[in-house]
């Protein structure tokens, strides 16, 4: 039985649209207040369905109850929850959320895969299609574009699985495959540190982008009809992996590198790439990467961590009170969601409006730019962009319309590849020759 309360029916709210009338494609008029601008762009939401690309809220599951799906209510305020989650149905709703990607994460390790990271991929997608089911009032597993729109229609939240670190399928495609069959939709190549296969954007460099399998992982994705998205890796991957697809990609929650020099971010030369490719760069909320402000404060505190730790390597006391004084006189810089506006506005610039959409990253992070603590909050960030003249159907792209389109795209290359020749057999050994650390 369902743990959720009952949902707003789509008949009804296409009803309410009819009475008060569609927004408008100009510009607000002077004067607009904030709740005005919310309130227009949920009617926009109300025909095309949000769709952010990365919610760790599975994970949390694993950390917080040890997969027990019963002991975390998501019907429930997981805002009283210690520490509180950032998201639940009640605020996904609020939020005008229409489609999740539920982040299947498996933490890497130096070095790339080890013994038993398929078992735990499997046991998060098995939970995260357990969490769906439970909550059918609200929640629907979606496996194609078609499915979010009409599970959108009916007013439910489409249900996305989406693979974070390739290091997961433990260099198989078999693993890959079995992956996409039991719902996976996008791989992220790497986490934060390399695959064996290929190079993550916050690891020391070991192949230079993808191995020869890596490129093989690549293809097999695009005959699967599985998107490849490339947050987490680094720049080398990106190119490696924009040369080798013949299919649209995506970075599920990644921001612009000119904007904020982090390695997670996206170079001006792939923005151009993706472009060409008719992929799309979903803007994370990620404090570190929207803002050059809160990425400074958060290096200089790492900093004075180390050096603290140095001068007193069996002192935890010390360093800890050394600490207190630092951030006593180091007030900490906050992102705001003024930062991430100004992301979909560099890259709106450098290559269009139709190559955007949203990746949060909720339950995910520990802190939140200022104006976007949960996932209720979307409307804001939509009223800041009617502020800086973005019309509903810039809002409908970057909210659904651009993901929508890249999914299609992956389906009908799909299509065509698995016409043309069957599942890979190639092997990681026969194509690559691990190091001695891998």
């Amino acid at each position: 039985m369902s743990q959720s309360r009952v949902r707003f029916r789509a008949p009804i709210l296409i009803l309410a649209i009819a009475l008060t009338g569609c927004a408008t494609t100009h510009t607000p008029p002077a004067g607009a207040t904030e709740a005005q601008l919310q309130a227009r762009a949920r009617r926009v939401l109300a025909q095309t369905p949000l769709i952010d690309g990365h919610n760790d809220t599975p994970w949390q599951y694993h950390e917080r109850v040890n997969n027990h799906l019963g002991q975390l209510d998501l019907a429930a305020d997981t805002t009283l929850l210690k520490p509180p989650m950032h998201t639940d149905i009640a605020r996904l709703r609020a939020g005008g959320v229409g489609g999740q990607f539920w982040s299947v994460f498996i933490p890497g390790e130096k070095g790339g895969a080890k013994p038993g990271d398929a078992r735990t991929l499997f046991e998060q997608i098995d939970l995260a299609r357990r969490m769906i089911d439970r909550y059918s009032d609200d929640l629907e597993l979606a496996a194609t574009a078609d499915d979010v729109e009409r599970i959108h229609r009916e007013g439910k939240i489409a249900g996305m699985l989406g693979i974070e670190g390739g290091h997961s399928i433990e260099h198989s495609l078999a693993v890959l495959r079995i992956a996409y069959l039991a719902g996976a939709r996008y791989m992220g190549l790497t986490h934060s540190n390399n695959a064996a296969w290929a190079d993550s954007g916050t690891d020391d460099e070991n192949i230079g982008g993808l191995s020869e399998f890596g490129k093989e992982v690549v293809r097999e994705m695009n005959r699967l009809g599985m998107i490849v998205d490339l947050a987490h890796t680094s720049a080398g991957t990106m190119r490696d992996a924009l040369a080798v697809t013949t299919a649209p990609v995506i970075f599920s929650h990644a921001s612009a590198r000119a904007v904020c020099d982090h390695p997670r971010n996206v170079p001006d030369d792939v923005l151009d790439l993706l472009k060409a490719n008719d992929g799309v760069i979903m803007i994370t909320f990620v404090p570190v990467y929207v803002s050059e402000g809160a990425l400074k404060y958060a290096e200089d505190n790492q900093a004075a961590r180390k050096a603290l730790e140095e001068a007193h390597p069996d002192d935890k006391d010390t360093v800890e009170a050394g600490m207190d004084a630092w951030r006593a006189e180091h007030p900490r810089v906050y992102a705001t969601i003024s930062d991430v506006a100004d992301h979909i506005d560099y890259v709106r610039d450098r290559i269009g409006i139709d190559h955007l959409g949203v990746g949060g990253d909720f339950d995910g992070i520990r802190s939140l730019p200022i104006g976007l603590e949960d996932v209720s909050k979307y409307p804001a960030l939509f009223a800041e962009l009617y502020r800086r003249g973005y019309s509903d159907e810039d809002i409908a792209g970057i909210a659904g319309k651009n993901v929508l389109r890249v999914m299609r795209g992956v389906e009908r290359e799909a299509a065509r590849l698995q016409r043309l020749r069957p599942p890979s057999d190639a092997a990681f050994e026969e194509l690559d020759t691990p190091r001695a650390d891998q």
